[in-house]
């Protein structure tokens, strides 16, 4: 049996599965709260108690941890992310190594996404893999040559921090970043500085009403307009899909990938970003490189944080 473990910042997850030859199978998972008034090794403690609940004395082969970063995966230490105040230098594989007495591995949750992806999702069976969260903000897992490379320490794949333009919306505390113009927050922000365009030249956009702040406007409410054919709201996407052609033509020429795996927006919005995302590739990339790269919406869905702590533990 694997044990695997999901760290978030509002919730953790303790997953169980189990391998046949070359298939996996997710057989249970539970989820409570994370409780930040707490000591991180408090909670790690409840989560192991939990995890002994659902094996019953089976044996474990291995561990995986998906968790925010930054972090050292190599040495398997949580080092502050963000979304978990008090996290600081928190030695998590040494603690569940002392408990189970088996290989424990950590990786970020993009990196643990990308292994999710490439082992049993959108990604399998290719050596070179690129996956993008596209999700509140933007970041990357990159499997090359049939590995995870996460950089000397633990921060490659960081491309939303790429700036595309002089200005534009704001992400990875960077205007005019590829986060800034491919995240559900970057859209949000473009959603709303056009819509001021629209409203000061007599016109409002079907997502938008007087009075809204930058907070009113979502990725999903921009992209409902869209889909009804607000002019505004397709010019979004638009602009969104030329930037995500950008970014993506930088990591296309450089890494010379087979696929990229998109998640959350993207493969809710793919209809939207496509045809933009596709025309700025076809201008931008090397046309051998780009010929050999399909670019495909995530496959796991919901289900992806399970299996990105399942395949962190296959490393």
């Amino acid at each position: 049996m694997i044990l695997g473990f999901d760290i978030g910042g509002t919730k953790c997850a303790v997953i169980t599965a189990l391998q046949n030859n070359d298939e996996f199978s997710i057989c249970q998972k539970q989820t409570i709260p994370t409780n930040l008034s707490i000591a991180p090794e408090e909670m790690i403690e409840q989560l192991i108690k939990i995890a002994d609940e659902m094996i019953k004395g089976e044996s474990i082969s291995a561990i995986g941890i998906s968790c925010g970063g930054p972090l050292d995966s190599k040495n398997g230490i949580v080092l502050g992310p963000p979304n978990l105040p008090g996290w600081d230098h928190v030695e998590i594989c040494k603690i569940l190594k002392a408990h189970y007495g088996v290989k424990v591995n950590l990786q970020n949750d993009a990196n643990a996404c990308a292994v999710a992806e490439w082992k049993f999702g959108a990604g399998k069976g290719f050596n070179n893999v690129i996956f993008l969260t596209f999700g509140t903000g933007l970041g990357a897992g990159l499997v090359l040559d049939g590995r995870l490379y996460s950089g000397t320490n633990d921060n490659a794949g960081e491309c939303g921090h790429i700036r595309l333009d002089a200005f534009g919306p704001v992400g990875f505390g960077k205007a005019g970043s590829f986060e800034g113009f491919c995240s559900g927050n970057g859209i949000a922000q473009l959603g709303f500085t056009l819509a001021l365009e629209q409203v000061q030249s007599g016109k409002t956009p079907l997502y938008f009403e007087k009075g809204m702040s930058n907070s009113d406007v979502t990725a999903k409410s921009v992209a409902i307009a869209a889909e009804k054919g607000d002019e505004t709201a397709l010019r979004v996407y638009e602009i969104c899909g030329e930037q995500l052609g950008k970014g993506l033509s930088v990591l296309i020429d450089i890494l010379n990938p087979e696929r990229i795996v998109i998640g959350s927006v993207f493969a809710r919005s793919e209809e939207l970003l496509r045809p933009a995302m596709e025309r700025v590739i076809n201008s931008e990339a090397l046309a051998q490189s780009a010929k050999c790269c399909k670019i495909v919406p995530a496959k796991l869905g919901e289900k992806i944080g399970d299996y990105a702590a399942i395949a962190t533990a296959l490393l």
